[in-house]
């Protein structure tokens, strides 16, 4: 390979949260952290070297993002996933959280539903319930480690008033990728019953080989009036400290009514440096991305083994997407806190606990891949050899 993932970074005593917070977090800072999802690589060449170049002008003022930026985002688009979007559909945001928070707050009304697909990213949930929203929950569908949608649910939801529905696609931290027969069907039942998409797909660019990322938005003209999709180069390229995330709306009222919100915050600026990473990243980072994506299949590959081999007690999930794995530990026959406690004060790992994913999550663990070969295997072992 080109690109050298097998290097070891030290990151502590940088401000980091996934290695710097591991004693507040877990309660001791002598284990291998991976919880938080970014990854343990350096970023792409033309990134860093972009970087440098604008960190040398020594002055860091106000900006704005120029016509080169949303051309890098309309033509990555373009290319990768087939989608034709138009600059003024790309709006801003400081990251995704921060845009569901701003949709939720904007689009729906206080006690009003919004349904999340549990297990997912926790702070779903968080921005439902910060807002005074109700969780409505349409878990999925597990069998034979298979994920599945339960669209009778889905739509009874939808008729029983749910306003809104985050989708996570690829999801995590199940790790699909959502067919387009999947997609197809949630567009049209949000049609039908007049319920925003909010369509978060920060993970699209980070897909194993023989699946395919389907912005739900590009299905139809219909779906994307009802939809609003959030994307970021922030996971792909691990600049996720860079706070640079795009909102893209083709439904003009509904455009019309985000940047409004956006405005009366102030904060539609951005990051001087993020806007210059994504640009450079969408850009230049084509071959990078290429590169990681087969060292992280490969990962994948490797814990899918070792666990086949030595952890046969733990059940993997497959994998479509992200650089995320999500095991079911039920087999330990652990409570949440007995396999929290087995797994930082014994093997002396930091994982995403299951439970904090929401119904469906308990007993199991998510656990970052996105590091070199080496420290996944330290991980397992100490796993191996406690168990």
């Amino acid at each position: 390979m080109k690109y050298k993932f097998d290097k070891i970074i030290d990151r502590r005593n940088t401000n980091c949260v996934k290695y710097d917070m591991t004693k507040g977090i877990f309660g001791r800072d002598d284990i291998i952290p991976m919880w938080v999802a970014d990854m343990d690589f350096e970023t792409a060449p033309e990134i860093i070297t972009e970087l440098e170049e604008k960190a040398k002008k020594g002055i860091y003022g106000y900006t704005f993002r120029p016509d080169s930026y949303y051309d890098a985002i309309i033509n990555w688009q373009k290319k990768r996933h087939q989608w034709e979007i138009q600059k003024s559909w790309i709006c801003f945001s400081p990251g995704i959280v921060a845009a569901l928070n701003f949709i939720i707050q904007e689009f729906t009304q206080p006690q009003d539903k919004v349904i999340i697909q549990t297990p997912v990213y926790f702070m779903f949930m968080a921005a439902v319930k910060d807002n005074n929203r109700t969780i409505v929950v349409n878990e999925l569908i597990e069998d034979k480690g298979y994920y599945t949608i339960n669209f009778k649910e889905l739509k009874q939801q939808m008729i029983d008033g749910a306003k809104a529905i985050i989708l996570c696609n690829p999801h995590n931290p199940v790790g699909r990728v959502f067919t387009y027969e999947e997609l197809k069907k949630i567009g049209e039942l949000a049609i039908k019953y007049n319920v925003l998409i909010i369509s978060d797909e920060i993970h699209c660019d980070i897909i194993r080989p023989g699946y395919k990322h389907i912005p739900i938005a590009n299905i139809s003209e219909d779906i994307a009036n009802q939809c609003i999709t959030t994307i970021a180069a922030s996971k792909s390229f691990n600049l996720t400290g860079l706070s640079t995330s795009a909102v893209i709306i083709s439904n003009p009222e509904i455009r019309k009514q985000y940047e409004k919100f956006i405005n009366t915050l102030h904060v539609n600026y951005g990051n001087l440096f993020g806007n210059f990473a994504t640009e450079a990243a969408f850009k230049h980072g084509e071959e990078w991305l290429n590169e990681l994506n087969v060292y992280l299949d490969q990962n994948h590959k490797f814990l899918e083994t070792y666990i086949n081999t030595y952890l046969p007690q733990l059940r993997l999930i497959k994998a479509e997407s992200t650089f995320l794995a999500w095991i079911d530990f039920s087999a330990l026959n652990k409570s949440t806190k007995e396999l929290k406690d087995w797994l930082v004060n014994t093997c002396k790992l930091g994982l995403s606990s299951g439970v904090d994913f929401g119904k469906g999550g308990e007993a199991y663990m998510r656990i970052n891949i996105g590091c070199p070969r080496s420290v996944i295997e330290k991980a397992l072992n100490r796993i191996k050899e406690n168990i």
